[in-house]
């Protein structure tokens, strides 16, 4: 099939908003976590690449079909919105039926298992549930067609802890080299227990997009002191462009390479690099 996700080109035009030129693809075996401010615009592009809003441009071809998903795509695509999106009168068990009649593939007693492991009672209406079961709700229901591609919207937004952890469980499980998923989260440390690749919208357009292990692991933040900073960007370890971001007492440096980094400048302060932290780095700091 190729690529799961072929995003070229898109734009989407609002009112004082712009989905501007959005190039993005995902692999069979892949996490892709989607990251950036309230308002850069991943939710227009997740509802632009399941076609929930036209595209003023661009292409986007979804499980191997370009333009409008067919029923047959939509079989094997599992999504969750960060709005519950079944009807309020409706109970658990009314999930489930739906779920059968929707698809050849439904796994009832995966529905069922998942509904104990979240502690979603069927006799419940959807209206009762709060933010956090809803959205387990959806996971449930996402994740029991067995589908191959999961596009998730804030799926653990509203869980506390330890539901958390068992949703990036259930996610872990589902994964394999068949299937993949796009996840946009605000919670940067649960894209650093899942995701592959990181890219970070900002404004409309894609700013970043970066395996995650070059971020987590590899990068690190230089802690520089005033008199260390020129030095530090003169020596080309901090990569081009370099990315600082100025505090009271000292300047942090994003280095692409921590080790080699360590070794050149052992007297400089050296952190590991966290998603929240490059992002900020980014799209705060300055650039040279």
């Amino acid at each position: 099939m190729g690529h799961f996700v072929n995003m070229e080109g898109v734009t989407k035009r609002y009112a004082g908003f712009s989905l501007e030129g959005v190039n993005l693809v995902i692999d069979p075996g892949e996490v892709v976590g989607l990251i950036g401010r309230n308002g850069a615009g991943k939710t227009t592009l997740i509802k632009s690449l399941l076609g929930i809003v036209h595209t003023d441009g661009g292409t986007v071809t979804l499980l191997g079909e370009t333009g409008v998903c067919s029923p047959a795509t939509r079989e094997h695509l599992g999504v969750i919105l960060d709005t519950c999106p079944f009807v309020d009168e409706m109970r658990v068990s009314d999930v489930a039926f739906l779920g059968k009649v929707s698809y050849p593939g439904w796994d009832g007693a995966r529905f069922e298992e998942l509904c104990h492991a979240s502690g979603l009672d069927g006799r419940k209406q959807v209206e009762k549930l709060s933010r956090g079961m809803g959205m387990s709700l959806q996971m449930a229901f996402a994740l029991a067609h067995d589908p191959q591609l999961l596009v998730l919207d804030e799926p653990t937004a509203g869980l506390d802890p330890i539901a958390r952890e068992e949703a990036l469980d259930a996610l872990r499980d589902f994964m394999d080299d068949d299937r993949a998923i796009l996840i946009s989260s605000h919670i940067t440390t649960d894209l650093e227990h899942i995701a592959d690749r990181i890219v970070c919208i900002d404004e409309g357009r894609i700013v970043f997009d970066i395996p995650k292990d070059d971020i987590c692991d590899t990068a690190g933040i230089a802690r520089c002191r005033t008199e260390e900073v020129d030095a530090v960007v003169g020596s080309g370890l901090a990569g081009s462009p370099v990315h600082m971001l100025r505090g009271a007492f000292s300047t942090d440096v994003f280095v692409p390479d921590r080790h080699t980094f360590a070794r050149t400048f052992p007297e400089v302060t050296l952190d590991r690099v966290t998603i929240e932290k490059y992002m900020t780095l980014v799209l705060k700091g300055e650039t040279r």
